[in-house]
């Protein structure tokens, strides 16, 4: 057998890719962990972290205004965008430094290079032009965003990355997305006071979650003041003499806003990672291909994370990782499992789901119950706040078993990581009914809904 420099070599290091390292360091084999650019990688350095600080950021204006109601007196109000970028700044730093002492710590070793594929066995780091061998070779590059180049005028426009970096706030803004970053990004610049277009191509915002939160999601921004323009998308965006942008749409409409945000997908870093010399097969969108243990086409290369395109969030790179550790170091084969997959979109109103939607659930089974709720929540009595709250259950009519749960409303993230739980542990509608509620709580409508709303019948609703 050949002596190789290290026993598991990852190139990248987001959450995946680090939570590898750190664990097969730990059970004593040889690891080291390239990262180009900052260890943290997407979610930590440009996605989910900072991403949430602006979203608390865009939430107080709201929060002055309902403080009102409650007998508080809240002075004039101002926003320094200069500020939060700088705390949002050293947060990502503190947490950067976190990431890469604790490979070490584990007894990885970190290099700070970009690592490309010489062959099934070899790395080379290209900034120090040497080259190492690794038994096995994991995968761990992550994605970044579309930009679009077909479009005249894409060289105007930024993505979620370029966001967190702007230089000032732009007073008018056009995003081009009807996704779960753009829904975001749309309603964080909104509630920092941007003049907010939100441009879909699609009929409704956030294709894939239930159809009943789209709509009352879609509905809520707009009565917010942020305007969400579907069925239509950019031909063209030009520079002005003014330094603003003019963003024609297909429809015929011309924008003139400060910046245009392109939130259009994402995809895998893969180009020039040197995967044709490994025999590391992409498919036709440049993902990596894997089998049910995260396996390429190169026998000891393995993938996991945003880099395959399977379930592009963090916790599951985190669970694809622990997966793979069990496969090679644990002589305890896994597949990961994406059986009930809790997420969450933190707009505002925020929405938090687990499991089926009504849609899904009436495609697969023949007998459906629909538990629906829709009310004021109580902080809105006095606040003044005309925002309501919709909670969803979808339920096997045979089985009883609990679907899916879909929440909108304040907290909702947070409500659809305890739901999942029950989602995952295939509990029933009776047990729902049999858990005491918490009063008073928004939550307790989630086991006080104790007749069907409406049932489907082999997809049709009776």
């Amino acid at each position: 057998m050949p002596a190789y420099d290290y026993d598991l070599f990852v190139i990248g290091g987001g959450s995946g890719g680090v939570r590898a390292a750190r664990v097969a360091a730990s059970l004593g084999k040889r690891v080291a962990i390239a990262e180009e650019y900052r260890f943290g990688g997407t979610c930590v350095i440009r996605g989910c972290v900072p991403k949430k600080l602006f979203v608390y950021a865009s939430q107080f204006p709201e929060h002055f205004e309902d403080a009102k109601g409650f007998g508080w007196s809240v002075g004039e109000s101002r926003f320094d965008w200069s500020k939060l970028m700088a705390a949002k700044d050293k947060e990502i730093e503190r947490l950067e430094g976190l990431y890469q002492t604790n490979a070490g710590k584990a007894g990885a070793e970190t290099i700070t290079d970009r690592a490309v594929l010489e062959g099934p066995h070899e790395i080379r780091l290209v900034g120090s032009g040497r080259t190492v061998t690794a038994d096995k070779i994991l995968i761990a590059t992550g994605g970044r965003p579309n930009r679009f180049p077909a479009m005249p005028g894409a060289e105007h426009c930024i993505t979620s990355e370029e966001a967190f970096h702007l230089p000032e706030l732009p007073k008018r803004i056009a995003v081009l997305g009807g996704g779960y970053i753009a829904v975001e990004f749309a309603n964080i610049f909104h509630g920092l006071g941007v003049e907010t277009v939100l441009v879909y191509r699609g009929k409704e915002i956030l294709q894939g979650f239930d159809d009943d939160l789209r709509h009352e999601l879609h509905e809520a921004m707009e009565r917010k003041g942020l305007r969400v323009h579907c069925c239509d998308t950019f031909e063209k965006v030009e520079m002005r003499g003014d330094g603003t942008l003019a963003a024609t749409c297909k429809s015929g409409e011309v924008m003139i806003v400060d910046q245009v945000m392109l939130a259009i997908g994402r995809t895998a870093n893969t180009e020039n990672l040197g995967c044709e010399k490994a025999g590391v097969e992409l498919d036709e969108r440049g993902a990596v291909i894997v089998d049910e243990h995260s396996r390429t086409s190169a026998e000891n290369i393995y993938a996991i994370g945003d880099v395959t395109h399977r379930v592009q969030l963090t916790p599951v790179a985190i669970h694809e990782a622990m997966c793979l550790i069990d496969t090679l170091y644990r002589d305890k084969p896994t597949s990961p499992d994406y059986g009930a997959i809790a997420t969450a979109v933190f707009s505002q109103p925020e929405l938090g789901v687990v499991g089926l939607s009504e849609q899904e659930a009436a495609k697969r089974f023949a007998d459906v119950e629909i538990y629906r709720a829709s009310f004021r929540p109580m902080k809105a009595t006095l606040s003044g706040r005309s925002e309501r709250m919709l909670m969803k259950l979808v339920v096997d009519g045979e089985s009883r078993r609990v679907l899916g749960a879909h929440v909108l409303g304040a907290d909702a993230g947070e409500l659809a990581q305890v739901l999942a739980i029950a989602v995952k542990a295939e509990l029933t509608k009776d047990q729902f009914d049999a858990t005491m509620a918490v009063h008073p709580t928004a939550a307790e409508e989630l086991v006080t809904m104790y007749q069907p709303s409406y049932r489907l019948k082999d997809g049709n609703r009776v």
